[in-house]
């Protein structure tokens, strides 16, 4: 067989080399019988969904050990879903009319998943394959078939499927997956996230025929960087590949190392580079990466995991725990940043036609005072003894954050008075992700001890582009110029006024933005954990001067395209 090569799309780094194993799910056949009574039906239906609920648990148990509690989040969704009332009340109809509990699962699943697929917005489709995923579970179990995913696969293999579910992958056993290949699937299905976390190379959306194209093969080289698929590789090819997995694993050792190290530029200028984190968990990872502090702490897994508002001392607990994870590294906290969106149960929300530009974030703190009041006192009373920041999202003029810093104060007065201890000289800043922040920069500087520029509502804010809508996912560009002039007025109004200024923001993380804002003057730069060790060696890498003149040739690019194309080069050299 002639060696040849596939593109597809690059989901998770890495190269890989061995034989196939392809995944074909058992077709589960629903036998022809007639029904029970609808209470015995149901009562299947109730038991099978216990059932699921317990597989669910020991998923989420298991990629919380390998991953860690944010990565396993989706298996706790999934135990929600079980528990929709939409979905029993859909299968309650069905089996009231005769059918089956597996008859009326299947039309119940189809229903609701197409609803959800027939939306506009890549989450929403997202969330029906997560859907299926769970009927499919029960389905499984009403048929009374063991949970058998993947578990063919005996020796270390390169695993093929059509696409891959979050159970699917959470299935996999690490000592004999080398990586994995699907024909659909993209870069923000769960399979993709948990392959990025688990450390496994990834390619998805390789498109149709993809078991024909392996069909007879020995083995292929997969590269997780790139995309590409190598099938029936020739000696020298596979050699080549060795060759380039040894550099990969030499450059991650420097990885490693640049990691353990401060971050300073090539020419000694101090730079920190920190984490972007969502709870405990993730915190352990950001020590684990080199993270010299936790650039935002997001709050609101606290506010939407439960029916009622998270008490103070939830709060001052879950607060405490993340301190003392980081020790005397700083930590900015950000204060609640819900909205229409992602709405807790219980906040009456407007129907609202673009909930990004809605009812959300500072705006509820300011409408909502005792809520904002407990979160505050909550992060002062846990700051004591660590380097706390509280940081207001999506603010866009001088009024709203004088009122929330009053609120600040109040809540300061209303501890002291009543004894009791806090962190009374906590800095308070600002998220920059609104055009208007940007602009105003020096005017808020009178009341903002800092800025963190949160470049991915900014950019969606100033191209006036959802970033949830595959329709336009396009025209989402960070390296635009227009985001890019936002941030140099951000970083030199901050700095003309005496006031550090990070980022908070994806693009913090992205190699070929690191240069740009290091010569634009970035005091800050935020990421994910993983992100870490190789942003370090980046900054490292790069002297002040060079990075200077890299800021200097993209700020006189006229399109995000250029830019893009510049930056390649760039990196390249580097």
């Amino acid at each position: 067989m002639l060696e040849k090569s596939f593109k597809g799309i690059p989901a998770s780094d890495g190269i890989a080399i061995g034989p196939t194993f392809c995944y074909i799910p058992a077709n589960l056949i629903i036998p022809v019988c007639a029904a029970g009574t609808v209470d015995e039906e149901m009562a299947r239906f109730d038991t099978a969904r216990e059932r699921a609920r317990v597989e669910l648990q020991s998923l989420y148990a298991a990629i919380e050990k390998r991953a860690g509690k944010e990565e396993a989040a989706i298996f706790e969704a999934h135990q929600v879903m079980l528990l929709d009332p939409a979905l029993e009340g859909k299968v309650c109809e069905a089996v009231e009319i005769g059918q089956t509990a597996e008859q009326a699962l299947v039309k119940a699943v189809d229903e609701l998943a197409g609803m959800l697929a027939g939306m506009d917005d890549e989450l929403f489709a997202a969330r029906a394959l997560d859907v299926k995923d769970v009927g499919r579970r029960l389905l499984r179990i009403l048929l009374g078939l063991p949970d058998t995913a993947l578990d063919a696969v005996t020796e270390p293999s390169i695993i093929f499927a059509e696409d891959l579910t979050p159970s699917d992958t959470a299935s996999l056993d690490p000592k004999l997956t080398l990586g994995f290949i699907t024909a659909q699937g993209g870069l923000t299905s769960h399979s993709a996230i948990l392959a990025r976390t688990l450390g496994l190379p990834a390619i998805v959306g390789m498109g149709e025929g993809l078991f024909e194209k392996v069909s007879g093969v020995a083995s292929i080289i997969m590269d997780g960087r790139t995309g590409e698929m190598i099938i029936a590789p020739q000696n020298e090819t596979i050699e080549r590949y060795k060759e380039i997995q040894q550099q990969r694993e030499l450059h991650l050792k420097i990885l490693r190392d640049a990691a353990d190290k401060d971050a300073h530029t090539a020419n000694g200028r101090r730079v920190e580079v920190a984490a972007n984190i969502g709870e405990v968990e993730t915190a352990r990872s950001a020590v684990e990466n080199g993270a010299e502090g936790v650039g935002l702490l997001r709050t609101e897994f606290l506010y939407l995991e439960d029916t009622s508002p998270p008490s103070e001392e939830k709060q001052y607990a879950a607060y405490r725990s993340i301190f003392e994870v980081m020790g005397q590294r700083p930590v900015i906290v950000r204060t609640l940043d819900i909205g229409g969106d992602k709405p807790p149960s219980y906040l009456p929300f407007p129907d609202e036609m673009n909930p990004f530009l809605g009812w959300r974030a500072i705006r509820i703190s300011l409408d909502e005072p005792e809520l904002f009041k407990t979160q505050l006192r909550a992060i002062l009373r846990a700051a004591v003894g660590h380097h706390a920041r509280i940081m207001f999202p999506m603010v866009s003029d001088l009024d709203e954050l004088r009122r929330a810093r009053e609120i600040v104060e109040a809540v300061k007065r209303e501890l002291e008075l009543a004894s009791v201890e806090f962190a009374g000289d906590t800095p308070v800043g600002i998220m920059v992700e609104t055009p208007a922040a940007a602009v105003l920069v020096d005017v808020l500087a009178e009341a903002s001890d800092f800025f963190s520029l949160g470049t991915n509502d900014l950019t969606q804010y100033t191209l006036a582009v959802d970033r949830g809508n595959a329709k336009v996912s396009g025209l989402f560009q960070p390296l635009h110029p227009a985001v890019l002039r936002l941030i140099r007025q951000t970083i030199d109004g901050g700095h003309a006024k005496g006031k550090w200024v990070g980022m908070c923001g994806e693009l913090a993380g992205m190699t070929k933005a690191i240069p740009i804002l290091l010569g634009l003057g970035l005091d800050e730069f935020s990421m994910n954990p993983r992100a870490i060790p190789e942003a370090k060696h980046l900054i490292g890498a790069l002297t002040d001067e060079r990075a200077q003149q890299i800021a200097n040739e993209v700020m006189s690019m006229r399109t995000a395209a250029e830019i893009e194309t510049h930056m390649k080069e760039v990196l390249g050299k580097i």
